[in-house]
């Protein structure tokens, strides 16, 4: 993935350069472009976990199974020692009750009461809710992501392979609206299952590497279950931006060089895309420069 890599830094370097600059809905500002592309081939055993800092990757595919799971209460993403959510909740809390009160002791709170969890650890009806239990106008719930891997077992050619998480009706209820919204995907004549995730807004820096491995792990398990094998993974992005307080660790990873890309494979076939679990995944060959921080804009 070296090739690809250097994509990655390549729209990191475009968006320093040319990026408008814009005060967003955070209030911590943002250089912006609009409407970027990156391709990454899948074919050869490698995913674009990056190289150029240490990305948590197994954080990155438990949030992805939890998505799977069709879950929306950030108690099992704290369970499995998973973080990456409990801002958004935090910042309800402290807005609704106390200002005061930490994120430990928020999260600690999540893990012992139930009473407080369903409360204050559900999230809304974010990405797991619509896509294993999309509501419609008649009531009735539907399974998109199980939808998807009937159809490609039984009709890979067809062109309406794709689910979504942008529920009009319900984005208001969200603790945040689905980022990485739409995931299509496409069987060609050597069966080789690709998917184009298209992403409304893209904090480049933090959120991208967790959407790029997330989105390859993904991949991997539909591929398996449809009896197909991956090919590439594109990404497209609509307000592809970078933080203005991320510019210095930005420019830290800019000035690293790439290393080879590792593989991800499944260890075992999964009997169906609900009982897949981290310890199915291995990464091997991953020897990334070391991890680069940077807060969260909520």
């Amino acid at each position: 993935m070296t090739v690809s890599e250097t994509q990655y830094l390549a729209l990191l370097d475009r968006v320093v350069r040319h990026g408008d600059e814009r005060m967003d809905r955070t209030g911590v500002g943002t250089l912006s472009l609009f409407g970027e592309m990156l391709r990454f081939d899948l074919r050869d055993g490698t995913v674009p976990i990056l190289t150029t800092k240490r990305v948590f990757w197994k954080t990155a595919v438990k949030e992805m199974l939890w998505f799977v799971s069709g879950g929306t209460n950030i108690r099992p993403l704290l369970e499995d020692n998973v973080r990456i959510w409990s801002d958004w909740p935090l910042a309800r809390y402290r807005r609704e009750v106390d200002p005061a009160i930490g994120q430990a002791e928020f999260e600690q709170r999540v893990l012992d009461d139930d009473a407080f969890a369903a409360r204050w650890g559900d999230l809304g009806p974010v990405y797991g809710k619509q896509w294993r239990r999309w509501v419609d106008a008649a009531g009735r719930e539907h399974d998109q992501l199980g939808r998807l891997i009937d159809t490609l077992r039984r009709d890979p050619a067809s062109r309406r392979m794709l689910f979504h998480a942008w529920n009009v009706g319900e984005i208001d209820q969200m603790a945040l609206p689905p980022c990485h919204m739409v995931y299509q995907f496409h069987v060609n004549s050597r069966r080789e299952l690709s998917c184009i995730i298209y992403q409304r807004s893209c904090d480049l820096f933090l959120g991208a590497p967790f959407n790029f491995t997330g989105g390859a792990a993904l991949l991997l398990m539909i591929a398996q279950q449809a009896d197909l094998t991956p090919g590439e993974l594109v990404w497209m992005g609509g307000d592809v931006h970078l933080y203005r307080n991320h510019l210095d660790q930005v420019g830290a990873l800019m000035a690293r060089a790439p290393r080879p890309a590792p593989t991800m494979r499944l260890r075992r076939r999964a009997e169906s895309i609900d009982a897949y679990r981290i310890d199915d995944f291995e990464v091997s060959g991953y020897d990334p420069h070391p991890a680069l921080h940077g807060d969260v804009a909520v």
